[in-house]
């Protein structure tokens, strides 16, 4: 009986913690919010906001259809690239946005996404870009991504302010 009592109040004591939760209920939604240690609230869904971009964009011609992870920018029937802060959501992290059938792979990032908690989706042309805007949704975080591999493909790349300051955001982080 008193095993119970204890547990019930370690229960609620937790509940009243807690900030975030793995149901999709939207009330109980927390925005990304990641911990010193590498945890990201211990949550599967999150509200971010998201936007589009393409490899036909002026600033990234010279990247072609290249992402950061050194492969190709994905759009298909059930895979797509994603880019973010590598220190909010790290290279590999695959998600879903609420009622739509694809996953997305983190597997690139951008100088303005770095310090925010937007994720940017690829689109293969500008009016998909268009079209998508900017719209805060909700993500269901499938496989959390590599910290330690983020760190291994920005080691190079250093002489960027947003690849440093992503950098320090991981060693904050681990």
């Amino acid at each position: 009986m008193a095993s119970r009592i204890l547990l019930a109040i370690a229960a609620a004591f937790c509940a009243a913690l807690c900030s975030c939760s793995s149901t999709s209920n939207s009330s109980n939604l927390a925005s990304a919010k990641v911990y010193r240690n590498g945890q990201v609230d211990n949550a599967k869904y999150y509200k971010v906001k998201t936007t589009a971009y393409s490899h036909v964009e002026a600033d990234s011609l010279k990247y072609g259809r290249g992402n950061a992870a050194g492969g190709t920018l994905q759009y298909g029937s059930s895979v797509r690239s994603a880019a973010a802060d590598w220190s909010v959501f790290p290279v590999g992290t695959v998600f879903k946005i609420e009622g739509e059938p694809y996953f997305y792979h983190v597997d690139d990032y951008g100088s303005a996404l770095v310090g925010t908690k937007t994720i940017d989706l690829y689109r293969p042309g500008m009016s998909g870009i268009k079209d998508w805007g900017a719209r805060e949704v909700k993500i269901q975080v499938v496989k959390w991504g590599s910290y330690s591999r983020s760190m291994q493909i920005l080691s190079d790349r250093t002489r960027h302010a947003h690849v440093r300051a992503m950098i320090e955001g991981i060693r904050r982080k681990i």
